[in-house]
């Protein structure tokens, strides 16, 4: 690793609902991290567990952790993340920072984590977003399971270099999903490099898309969230025959189509700008050209890398 002093310095935000049960190990492992942030602010978005407690506990043992508390909210969407990231985001006012990052309470790290990704920032002066793949209990890997490649950072654990972060508009509340996914693709439409590592990895204990809901559930609601962020419906098609392919996730595949298509029947507005839908879309039909060539020459193809950097 390069030397820790002349690496780029780093602030978190973790905004939180009710992960008092994964949300201990998640601060552990913070504790645990070779470079520590400046700042960590975690957002207790009126959960009604022992979420503020046990972030409670550990900020008044560690100066650089803050706790910061939310009323309950009557309206629950995925854009109250959001709103819990830009009220932590206040809070990180006058302080000297270089990289923003969101984290998700329910994810675990390896204690270089953030040392490897703030590298990365330092040799190359054109990311804009960086991140690494994760693993979920259930054998699920996003390197080896995902159709988005090394160019998406997951939204669990996304580090922004702060100008690109301005350049995006930050996060967008969208009520219907997406706001980590906008933000990476309004990212790299506007010329910054966004990326995925493999060579590290971090855990994710809840399955993707799940909190507060059924995996049947989650699917079809990232069927509406694919045709409202302007997904073509070719990649659409193919991306639902990839899940049904793999037995464990038939019903999620199948879930995924089904939203896809009640979306599409309801022509639902889409909450991006045209620009972004067509950017997003050269990409998909740029993917489903070198897959579909390979298949055809049954070359074995790595997802991952499917598109170059």
């Amino acid at each position: 690793m390069a030397d820790r002093k002349l690496l780029p310095r780093y602030a978190l935000v973790t905004p939180a609902r009710n992960e008092a049960a994964f949300l201990r190990n998640t601060i552990e492992s913070m504790i645990r991290q070779t470079v520590l942030p400046v700042k960590w602010v975690i957002v207790n978005d009126g959960s009604t567990d022992d979420t503020a407690t046990i972030a409670q506990e550990y900020a008044a043992k560690y100066r650089w952790i803050e706790l910061l508390n939310l009323p309950i909210r009557k309206d629950r969407s995925f854009a109250a993340k959001v709103y819990a990231f830009n009220a932590g985001l206040e809070e990180l006012k006058g302080l000297e920072y270089d990289l923003i990052g969101n984290l998700d309470a329910d994810v675990a790290l390896d204690a270089d984590h953030f040392e490897f990704l703030l590298a990365k920032f330092r040799e190359d002066s054109a990311l804009g977003v960086a991140g690494t793949v994760f693993r979920e209990d259930d054998g699920y890997s996003s390197e080896r399971d995902s159709l988005e490649g090394q160019l998406h950072v997951s939204g669990q654990c996304q580090l922004f270099r702060r100008q690109c972060f301005a350049d995006v508009g930050g996060y967008v509340a969208n009520r219907a999903g997406g706001i980590d996914w906008i933000a990476v693709t309004t990212a790299r439409m506007k010329g910054w490099k966004t990326r995925s590592f493999r060579e590290k990895s971090f855990f994710h204990h809840r399955h993707l898309g799940t909190a507060e809901r059924s995996a049947f559930a989650a699917g079809f609601s990232y069927g509406e969230k694919d045709y409202y962020l302007g997904g073509h419906p070719l990649w659409e098609l193919f991306r639902v025959a990839f899940r049904m392919a793999k037995g464990r996730y038939l019903l999620e595949g199948l879930a995924l189509g089904l939203g896809f298509g009640w979306a599409a029947l309801r022509r639902v507005p889409r909450p991006i700008p045209p620009e972004l839908v067509a950017f997003h879309r050269r990409e998909q039909m740029k993917k489903l050209k070198i897959i579909l060539k390979s298949l055809l020459a049954r070359k074995r193809i790595d997802k991952f890398t499917i598109l170059p950097e």
